[in-house]
């Protein structure tokens, strides 16, 4: 989950630089078919790929389908507000995710656990909100972020479903499948700006961020994602999302875009603590 989130957090950098030049459906639609493609190539030249993979096999479209859905609204959320509002709301999905998993497969957060997402949940809005505490108490839960946090429900519903949908099968089978279908329902929503696109004419940057999404933060993140769902509490899967603001501060930094501030480095410090408090738990 480490190495998913230093991914997912190298992808903030690269989609900035490549947002104006494409339309985050059209984006997102391929990132997911290129994906698709890249772990069905590997399935079958490893042999993973097996005919009772497909056991009950609406599975796929069901945990595809809240993936996409979770990219879009992100997406439609970003048209009607700014991307720390949507940041600020994405805190909310760990504690989501306790919630659904104690429904779906019954894992219990005890109060230790509930403790540590709370803390990492505050030191990632204190990066979030560069420790401007004026910012975040002036947050106005608007229609953008309402949209973005149906989103979030759907991603945090995505974790404990995959534990609950394993059937045995590999986890490239099963990352290919999900991505198979994630890319078919985000194709349908995205079809129009897929059609206008002049992919010929797409700057580098471009290619290169779709190459990055589709396969660093689409099939080695589903991937690991899958690995750490089958053997930790869902709650702290997700938790790990909190790392991300403090990684994305730091990366920019890295590409002389400015460093962390002083009064924020209390928000880093938070999160990494509930981090190793949350690790050095048993799993609940």
């Amino acid at each position: 989950m480490l190495v998913f989130a230093t991914l997912i957090s190298g992808s903030f950098s690269l989609g900035g630089m490549a947002a104006r030049f494409i339309d985050p459906g059209a984006l997102t639609a391929m990132r997911f078919v290129i994906a698709a493609a890249v772990i069905g190539t590997v399935a079958v030249a490893t042999g993973a790929l097996r005919r009772t993979d497909l056991a009950s096999p609406w599975r796929y479209p069901v945990v595809g389908g809240l993936l996409a859905a979770y990219f879009v609204l992100m997406f439609e959320g970003l048209r009607l507000t700014d991307p720390v509002s949507i940041a600020a709301v994405f805190t909310m999905t760990p504690l989501m995710t306790a919630g659904l998993a104690r429904l779906i497969v019954g894992q219990r957060a005890n109060a230790a656990v509930l403790a540590a997402l709370l803390l990492a949940a505050a030191g990632a809005l204190w990066v979030i909100f560069r420790a401007d505490l004026a910012r975040l108490l002036s947050f106005d839960l608007g229609l953008g972020e309402a949209v973005f946090l149906v989103g979030c429900f759907f991603h945090a519903l995505y974790i404990p479903l995959v534990r609950r949908f394993a059937r045995g099968e590999s986890g490239l089978a099963f990352t290919f499948w999900t991505l198979g279908a994630a890319g078919a329902v985000t194709a349908v929503y995205a079809a129009p700006a897929l059609v206008a696109t002049d992919w010929a004419a797409l700057p580098p940057v471009v290619w290169t961020t779709l190459l990055y999404l589709a396969i660093g933060t689409s099939a080695v993140t589903l991937f690991l994602l899958r690995y750490a769902t089958l053997r930790l509490p869902s709650a702290k899967v997700m938790a790990y999302g909190y790392l991300i603001p403090s990684l994305v501060a730091v990366e920019e930094g890295l590409l002389g875009h400015g460093w962390l501030a002083a009064p924020v480095l209390p928000g880093v410090v938070a999160t990494v603590a509930a981090l190793v408090w949350l690790v050095a738990m048993r799993d609940r």
